[in-house]
């Protein structure tokens, strides 16, 4: 007689299928203010939709064509199979060095070990936010200058640190005052931040400020990070310093470098840290838990814009300052205050005194009424609000298209209030 065996067919008959919804996001993100430039696109696409055509004077995307040099070499690394494999973490060899002797031939800075105080990157951005996720902790302080690059803010926040906040001021010629900063707050803090030349206000840090940075930083026991993205884009024969040039930085400091706008190479995300071998191996540890290694073939590009630095730059520079020489003073005309920046391509302008404390407000009226985009100061903290940034990356009959409509709509410094 035949055995019946048991069913093994699983009921489901006490499985709750309810859909409770999906966890909340960490605290420190949930809490981070809406990124500006997110919120600019929104309305950018809505003004487009109500069929104004917009000048967009906003973001600070390069617009030049990386150099061709450039990407023939990039091209020719693409099809070599060499270069089909994960990258290494610490870079090729043959860029580090390149990163080495650049640094010696534009700054003078001399012994630099490729091996152990050069660090290649998926753009300066994604280095500093490393940077910071390796030193900050909860109870931990981060100095930032009150005009920011947002991930200066943003980074610090994800990791649960501190930022403090050092005031940038046009009286003081937006260099925040480290004698400032109280006691207590310098007992937590690990970093300070610093950015010359400053984006967004294109102002520049003499040596004298340097020299100081550096005491302070050797005095407190911090980390000096010093932010050179704008280095290479300087004019009237200004010359930005690293901060390497200071007795004593290798001690205490990290630089950043950016191939976006050095060399027009945005799209490709290129960028590279160099400085004191301890604070690189922070970086380095950090960066190998979060992402991986530059693309070989773009590290072969980056090797030959910066053996070939001496004559790739130039052209980029005068493109931007032939834009710089004809905006400055047709803004004037407006009745703004707009000084000749001599790095970096922005102007930093105050907002009409009917919108002061509301930048977000005159760039939308701005928008509207006439199309062209620029981009408000509260993008780089609060107190950037009586401020906007006008960027320089658009060709000289963009840029006279622009002031065409602001003349035509009447938009100038001391206009009154809309109605």
């Amino acid at each position: 007689m035949m055995m019946m065996m048991p069913s093994t067919t699983p009921t489901h008959s006490t499985v709750d299928t309810t859909f409770k919804g999906l966890p909340q996001p960490a605290k420190q993100t949930s809490q981070l203010p809406l990124y500006v430039f997110a919120q600019l696109s929104v309305l950018k696409q809505a003004v487009r939709e109500s069929g104004i055509s917009l000048v967009d004077l906003g973001m600070g995307n390069p617009d030049q064509p990386t150099p061709s040099l450039i990407i023939e070499t990039m091209a020719q690394a693409v099809a070599n199979p060499e270069n089909h494999f994960y990258p290494d973490f610490d870079g090729k060899p043959s860029f580090r060095q390149a990163i080495a002797s650049f640094m010696h031939r534009r700054h003078g800075i001399e012994g630099l070990n490729a091996d152990t105080q050069v660090q290649p990157l998926i753009g300066s951005k994604e280095g500093i936010a490393n940077l910071i996720l390796g030193y900050l902790d909860a109870d931990s302080v981060c100095l930032v200058p009150s005009l920011y690059y947002p991930v200066y803010m943003r980074a610090t926040a994800v990791v649960s640190g501190t930022p403090y906040y050092m005031p940038l001021l046009e009286e003081n010629d937006f260099l925040p005052d480290l004698d400032a900063i109280p006691a207590d707050v310098l007992a937590k803090a690990k970093l300070l931040l610093l950015n010359y030349p400053n984006n967004p206000t294109g102002r520049e840090a003499p040596r004298w400020f340097y020299e100081k940075a550096v005491a302070f930083a050797r005095q407190h026991g911090l980390v000096l990070v010093s932010d050179l993205a704008y280095g290479e884009i300087a004019y009237d024969g200004f010359k930005p310093l690293s901060i390497f040039e200071i007795e004593g930085a290798m001690d205490v400091a990290i630089e950043f470098h950016s191939f976006s706008k050095t060399f027009n190479m945005a799209g490709f995300r290129l960028g590279f840290a160099v400085g004191n071998a301890e604070i690189i191996k922070v970086l380095y540890k950090a960066k190998t838990t979060i992402d991986y290694g530059v693309c070989n073939a773009i590290q072969d590009g980056g090797t030959v814009a910066l053996n070939n630095a001496e004559t790739l730059v130039p052209p980029i520079v005068a493109e931007y300052q032939k834009r710089r020489d004809y905006l400055v003073p047709q803004l004037k005309a407006l009745g703004w205050d707009c000084t000749l920046p001599k790095g970096g391509f922005y102007l930093w302008l105050k907002v009409p005194p009917c919108f002061e404390g509301s930048s977000y407000a005159w760039v939308e009226f701005l928008m509207k009424r006439t199309g062209v985009v620029v981009t408000p100061g509260l993008a780089f903290g609060k107190d950037g609000d009586n401020y906007f940034r006008v960027s320089l990356v658009s060709p000289v009959e963009t840029l006279k298209e622009a002031i065409k409509r602001l003349c035509e709509a009447d938009i100038h410094y001391e206009m009154a209030l809309p109605v």
